[in-house]
């Protein structure tokens, strides 16, 4: 255990502030968006804000408890907390309860329900972390990597199977890490990966011809450079034009056969190949018809017509960023993107300055995770990606991803504030 008062002192308040920010406007968007006749009360524990409520309380505490921690624990504890992280998925395929088609929670009673996937985002931060914070862990080595692939894989398959896709999503944030640690090729991976998708999604628009006939002219233009120039290793860039022409070929298969009705459905929405804005589509419209009815300056706390009227489903959770968009306007989607932006900068701005590898790695996983949580939920909510359901961190309703995103943070302070003991 460690002085209190030093803790205090140490602790990156910016940051912290920034946190309590994000959670405060969270609650009473929550507080907006479930308010009913008869209940008026923004403790009331039969409503989310009430709930919620709770749910800050326990993870405010929890939070606290970390930081009087030693920092050494959760190093020490990694693969623990990993194991029992990926023991919980496992029994949450075999006991966990079906939610909007994902078998995701374990029901606990009481009307608490557990999620393991938010919790397994942590468990593989701390793992990574640990693995590649050993002096003799080595990117550029193969048997390095290979465990790396490892731990991130296991949990991200078995959220997989609860037919979580969103959840499962994140664990691609990770790149960024191994790209920071200076893995090869980590950045071409993720410019294949972004490649790849938009190859995909312009099949789905145009037809293979025309695919191939761009695939084969940008083939050309970049051949004719590297003979040009004189480039190394043209073999891998043809390798990546025939994946691209392969991939013209599979987007049928996965279209229709890999992805769930509902994916498809979502995402044919999305691209505007079906209009269905009383069906698969009508959380996407409502959406961005609260968010835009909010205009510059917004309609004021409490005073959204959309919000009010439940037009918005999931208000409360996926969506709590309609009710900030319609409530507070441009001015107020703006102010919470801008925490976001600052809390972000800050947590990479931390990680640089660690002295140990374990804490850098860690604070830059914490980074990657938000990153693709926020990028996903926002965007979502204004039809920039499909409706994939992810929790807006710190402010969509739900003590699981509250907690565990509670919990990630604070143990990333305590690494912060452990720093200045380390020669």
């Amino acid at each position: 255990m460690t002085d209190r008062n030093s803790i205090i002192g140490k602790v990156d308040w910016p940051l912290l502030l920034m946190y309590f920010a994000l959670v405060i406007i969270g609650w009473l968007s929550i507080y907006s968006a479930g308010m009913s006749e008869g209940h008026h009360a923004i403790y009331d524990m039969s409503q989310f804000c009430g709930k919620q409520m709770m749910w800050i309380g326990i993870s405010i505490g929890v939070g606290f408890v970390i930081l009087l921690l030693d920092a050494k624990v959760f190093d020490a504890f990694a693969y623990w907390i990993y194991a029992g992280v990926v023991l919980m998925l496992v029994v949450v395929l075999v006991y966990g309860t079906a939610t909007k088609g994902a078998t995701s929670w374990i029901d606990l009673g009481g009307g608490v329900k557990l999620q393991p996937s938010e919790f397994a985002k942590l468990g593989t931060a701390l793992a990574l972390a640990s693995f590649l914070g050993r002096q003799d862990a080595d990117l550029t080595n193969r048997k390095t990597r290979i465990p790396v692939y490892g731990i991130l894989l296991l949990p991200a398959a078995l959220v997989l199977l609860q037919h979580d896709a969103g959840s499962a999503i994140v664990f691609t944030s990770f790149i960024f890490v191994l790209y920071r640690e200076g893995m090869p090729g980590a950045g071409a991976v993720m410019l294949l990966a972004v490649g790849a998708v938009a190859v995909f999604v312009l099949t789905l628009v145009w037809s293979k011809t025309t695919m191939l006939i761009v695939i084969g002219s940008l083939f050309a233009l970049t051949l004719a450079y590297y003979l040009l120039h004189k480039k190394k290793r043209l073999w891998r860039m043809v390798g990546v034009y025939a994946f691209f022409v392969a991939l013209v070929f599979c987007v049928d298969f996965a279209f229709y056969e890999v992805l769930e009705d509902h994916q498809r459905t979502r995402i044919e929405v999305l691209l505007g190949l079906k209009d269905d804005p009383k069906g698969a589509g009508y959380n996407l419209h409502q959406s961005q018809i609260a968010i835009g009815s909010g205009g510059f300056w917004g309609k004021g706390f409490l005073q959204g017509t959309q919000t009010k009227y439940d037009f918005v489903p999931e208000q409360h959770t996926d969506f709590i960023f309609c009710t900030i968009g319609e409530e507070g306007g441009f001015k107020g989607t703006f102010l919470v993107i801008l925490l976001y932006i600052g809390l972000l900068v800050r947590i990479i701005q931390m990680a640089e300055r660690q002295k140990l590898a374990f804490s850098r790695i860690y604070g830059y996983s914490i980074a990657g995770i938000l990153f693709v949580h926020i990028a996903i939920n926002i965007g979502m909510t204004i039809g920039l990606v499909p409706v994939i359901g992810i929790p807006l961190p710190f402010m969509s309703y739900g003590g699981s991803s509250l907690l565990a995103f509670t919990i990630m943070l604070a143990i990333f302070l305590k690494q912060d504030a452990n720093r200045l003991k380390i020669l």
